[in-house]
Parts: C-alpha cells; sequence; structure tokens
C-alpha cells in the first residue's frame, strides 16, 4: 500500500514538474521555434558522429518552387546567409543550384545545427560554410558576421513578435552589401485579413501557444522593410497561400 501511494505522488510530482518545465520554456524565443518545428513531421532519417539528420515533411515541389523563386532574384555569385536554416535540406539544395554563392547556414537551435553540419557533410558541395548559432531577433547580429549580397528567411516571421520581427530586419539591412538583397517567404495576411480557413486555423493555433506571435500583413512587413532602407522589388504568389517578399537595398 504504502508502496503504490508512494508511486502515485512519483507520477504527480513528475507531471507537475514537466508542466513547469514547459511553461517556462515556452516563454522562451528558441523554444517557440522548436515548438513549432516539433509539429511539423521531422523525423530522424540518419545519424552520423555529427548527430541526427531531420528532414521536414513538406513536399518535394513546393522545394523546387521555392528554389526557382529565389534562384530567379538571388545575384549571380556572392554570399548568402539563409537565417534559421532548420534541418538543412534547404541549404544544400541552394547550394547545389547556385554553385557560384557561397552559403553560410545559421541556427539557434542545437538539434537543428547538428542536422544541418550532417546534411553538409554528406554533400559534395564545396560552396556552403559550417552552420553558426545565430539569433536574428537580437539586436546587434549583423556586427558578428560577414557582409552579405543575400539574405534568405524562409518560414519564420510568423513564429516571432512584431518587436522582433522588425530587429530582424532592421539587422538583415545593416548585414547585406549594397545593392544585397532579402527574400522572406512564410505565410502571410493581405492587407489585414487572413485569407483562407487554413490560415485561420494555423495563425490561431501558434497564436494560442504565444499571442505575440502570428502571421504578419504584407503590407506592414513591406512597410518595416522600407523603413529600414529597403526597395521592395517583388511580391510572388507561392503554394500553399504563401508569399515570397523581395527586397533591395540601395547602392
Amino acid at each position: 500500500m504504502m508502496f503504490r501511494m508512494f508511486k502515485f505522488f512519483s507520477v504527480v510530482l513528475g507531471i507537475v514538474m514537466l508542466g513547469v518545465i514547459l511553461s517556462h520554456l515556452a516563454k522562451s524565443n528558441s523554444a517557440k521555434l522548436s515548438l513549432h518545428r516539433a509539429s511539423l513531421s521531422c523525423v530522424y532519417t540518419d545519424m552520423n558522429a555529427l548527430g541526427a539528420k531531420y528532414y521536414d515533411d513538406l513536399r518535394r515541389s513546393q522545394y523546387y518552387i521555392q528554389l526557382r523563386a529565389i534562384k530567379s532574384i538571388a545575384p549571380q555569385s556572392g554570399t548568402a546567409l539563409e537565417i534559421a536554416s532548420g534541418t538543412g535540406q534547404h541549404i544544400v539544395t541552394f547550394a547545389d543550384a547556385m554553385p557560384d554563392i557561397t552559403w553560410q547556414p545559421s541556427e539557434i537551435d542545437s538539434l537543428r545545427l547538428a542536422s544541418i553540419s550532417a546534411y553538409i557533410s554528406q554533400s559534395s558541395f564545396s560552396n556552403i560554410s559550417p552552420p553558426i548559432a545565430l539569433n536574428a531577433t537580437q539586436s546587434g547580429w549583423a556586427n558578428d558576421i560577414a557582409a552579405q549580397d543575400l539574405i534568405v528567411l524562409v518560414n519564420l516571421l510568423h513564429l516571432i513578435s512584431e518587436a522582433e520581427a522588425k530587429t530582424l530586419i532592421v539587422e538583415a539591412a545593416n548585414a547585406l552589401l549594397p545593392a544585397g538583397r532579402l527574400c522572406l517567404y512564410g505565410p502571410f495576411m493581405r492587407q489585414r485579413r487572413l485569407t483562407s480557413e487554413g490560415d485561420a486555423r494555423f495563425d490561431a493555433s501558434i497564436r494560442a501557444v504565444d499571442p505575440d506571435i502570428g502571421y504578419k500583413d504584407d503590407a506592414w512587413v513591406t512597410a518595416v522593410a522600407a523603413h529600414a532602407g529597403f526597395d521592395l522589388t517583388k511580391a510572388l504568389e507561392m503554394p500553399a497561400n504563401n508569399l515570397l517578399l523581395c527586397f533591395r537595398k540601395p547602392v
């Protein structure tokens, strides 16, 4: 009887402690990103000395559509930073398609950094630098990296607050060379409206985790970028009701 009661209270205590830990983690920016990414069908595909290699269960056709759009905007050569590189799938795809650009992947999540390293190590591409730990929502990060010709961000703006998005865009402007380009891909509101039921459900689900995050309005992002000195060069409709917003820094 005593053992059963001890076991019962141990289980209860464990559940309470887990709740406290999860509540604390949900308040951090890195936890927001990890929480969302955990919801994307990410699974182990390989293990090596660098750790687990993940993949996002995204249709291959969507990768190629993203690739074609970004390639049409990217410079012929130079340097490029991918913010929040995720699993590492994007960066090796970009490096393969644009071999005259040297790609710099970045992440804040240690598991994703290991996954990026695994993808790089198993590729034959010499135009990818080792991934760096980078929180692009913190002021001053542009001072810690080399100036870039291109910055690419895929599926992050809706997972950070407006204040953090402003910081990211301003720092991106500081990190780019004259005539440098910024590409922002992901789900957006159009004219302050969510344009599909799926978008409305997804936006509500992430705001339930943190009311400060959620879809950003396309006009708001364009205005923030303009204030940071960018010119909007393209706004392309993409699959699954996403947008690719492309900006250029003046010469």
